[in-house]
C-alpha cells in the first residue's frame, strides 16, 4: 500500500533538530560566551541570582593585625526576558520534501534570522563594558590596535585564553588589509585571499555583521567633576556594580548629555590590576550605565557610572577618588555620531541563558530540540480568525555581562 501524506512527512521534531543546528551554525557570538546558567531557568521571566566571585586582601606576618573585615558578598540577576519568533506559512505537500530541500526553502532562512538576533543581544551588552580603546572613526588595522584590547583586560585580571575578538565587516577588512606587509607566509595568503586573519595578537578573531553602533550623546561643554570624595564601597555599589558621579560645566539644560554606552576617564584616577592592585599607568574608564541630562545654570548632570570608585580594600577599582573640578574627559567620540563598537572578550565576561518552552496542550505539531547553546520549538496552530494554518519558530533567552572586566571595546 502506498505511504500516506502523513507517512511521508517531516516531523516537528525533525523541523526543530534541523533549525537549531543551522541556528547555532550560524550564531557567531552565540557559541562564545558563558551559558551553563541555562539549566536553571524554566520559563519566560525567570530570574537568578549568582553570586560574584569573594576577593580578599592579604595581610604581612603571622599575626592577624585589626578587625577581620566581613565577607561582603553580592549577587547579579540574570533574566530569561527575550522571546523571537518567525512565523511562516507552510502546505502539507511541503512537508513531503526531503529534509535538504525544506531546510534550503524554509529552515534556512528562518535560522539565520533567529541567529542573528541572538548574536545582536549579546552584541547589545557593549554598553555595560567600560573597557574601551581604539579611535573613534577609524577602523581598526594593526596589531596594536586588537593588542592594546588585550592590554586593557590583562590589566583587569581576565584570563589569557580563550579570548575572543569579534569585528563589524569594514574593522575586519581593515584588519586583514594591515597584515599585507606582516612576513607570516600563511596568515598574510588567509588574509589577503580570504580576508580573514585567524588567531591575531592572543585572541581568536571573527566577522560578524550583528556588531552593534553606539551613538555618542551631545557631549560638549566642559565637564568637570563637581565636589570632591565621591567615592563608594563593595557593599554600596551593590549587584548593578555602579555609583553616582556629580559633575557640572556641561552645555546647560541638554537632554541627552551622554547616553548610556558612553565612556569617560576623569583626571587623576587611575585603574588598578583587581589581584596585585597596583597602578596600571592609565587613567580608569567609566562607562555611563543610563541617559543623562544636563540642568541649567552650571550645566550640572548626575551620572551613573561603572564600576564603581573604590580607592582601598580587595575590590579596590581605582588609585584614588576624584578631586572636585576634575577634568571629565568623553572617550567614545564626537556627540552624536555612530561607532561600531567591535568586541573583545573571555567567554566569562558575558552570558547567554536560554530555556524549554511548555508544550501548549492543544498542539498537535510540535516539536522542540536543544542543542548547545539554544532551545528552538516548533508549533503549527490554525487560526480560526485568519482561516489559516500558521508555523511559528520560536527561542526564548536573556543575555548578561557577568564579569565587565573581562571585555573591552575596540571601537570602529
Amino acid at each position: 500500500m502506498a505511504n500516506s501524506v502523513t507517512d511521508r512527512s517531516l516531523t516537528a521534531g525533525i523541523i526543530a533538530k534541523e533549525t537549531v543546528r543551522q541556528v547555532e551554525n550560524n550564531m557567531i557570538l552565540g557559541g562564545m560566551v558563558h551559558t551553563a546558567f541555562s539549566k536553571e531557568f524554566n520559563k519566560v521571566g525567570d530570574k537568578i541570582n549568582p553570586r560574584k566571585p569573594n576577593l580578599f586582601s592579604a595581610q604581612d606576618g603571622p599575626d592577624i593585625t585589626g578587625a577581620i573585615p566581613d565577607v561582603e558578598e553580592h549577587t547579579f540577576e540574570v533574566n530569561l526576558d527575550q522571546h523571537k519568533v518567525v512565523p511562516m506559512e507552510f502546505s502539507a505537500s511541503d512537508l513531503t520534501l526531503n529534509i535538504e530541500e525544506f531546510s534550503k526553502r524554509y529552515i534556512d532562512p528562518a535560522a539565520m534570522e533567529l541567529a542573528q538576533q541572538v548574536d545582536t543581544a549579546i552584541a547589545g551588552l557593549y554598553s555595560n563594558v567600560y573597557n574601551f580603546t581604539g579611535t573613534p572613526g577609524t577602523a581598526p588595522a594593526t596589531f596594536l590596535a586588537l593588542g592594546n584590547a588585550g592590554v586593557k583586560m590583562t590589566n583587569n585580571g581576565a584570563p589569557v585564553r580563550p579570548r575572543n575578538a569579534v569585528f563589524d565587516p569594514a574593522s575586519a577588512l581593515a584588519m586583514a588589509d594591515g597584515l599585507k606587509g606582516v612576513f607570516v607566509q600563511d596568515k598574510v595568503r588567509t588574509a589577503i585571499e580570504e580576508a580573514r586573519f585567524g588567531k591575531y595578537a592572543g585572541f581568536n578573531t571573527f566577522e560578524s555583521a550583528s556588531i552593534v553602533k553606539h551613538t555618542v550623546g551631545v557631549a560638549t561643554g566642559t565637564p568637570l567633576v563637581n565636589g570632591a570624595s565621591q567615592g563608594s564601597t563593595w557593599l554600596a555599589s551593590g549587584s548593578a556594580w555602579t555609583q553616582t558621579l556629580n559633575t557640572d560645566g556641561w552645555t546647560n539644560s541638554t537632554t541627552g548629555i551622554l547616553k548610556a554606552g558612553d565612556v569617560i576617564t576623569i583626571a587623576g584616577v587611575n585603574s588598578v590590576h583587581p589581584v596585585t592592585r597596583q597602578d596600571n599607568g592609565v587613567l580608569q574608564d567609566f562607562v555611563v550605565t543610563a541617559d543623562a541630562n544636563s540642568g541649567a545654570t552650571t550645566g550640572p548632570a548626575a551620572l551613573t557610572i561603572s564600576p564603581p570608585i573604590i580607592t582601598t580594600g580587595p575590590h579596590q577599582t581605582v588609585t584614588a577618588q576624584p578631586a572636585d573640578n576634575a577634568a571629565i574627559t568623553v572617550k567614545t567620540g564626537t556627540g552624536g555620531s555612530a561607532y561600531g563598537q567591535n568586541m573583545c572578550f573571555h567567554k566569562d565576561a558575558l552570558a547567554l541563558v536560554t530555556s524549554k518552552f511548555e508544550r501548549p496542550k492543544s498542539a498537535e505539531f510540535w516539536g522542540q530540540a536543544t542543542g548547545k547553546f539554544i532551545t528552538v520549538t516548533v508549533n503549527k496552530q490554525w487560526d480560526a480568525k485568519t482561516y489559516k494554518e500558521v508555523t511559528r519558530l520560536d527561542i526564548l533567552f536573556g543575555t548578561k555581562v557577568i564579569n565587565a572586566q573581562f571585555a573591552a571595546r575596540l571601537t570602529a
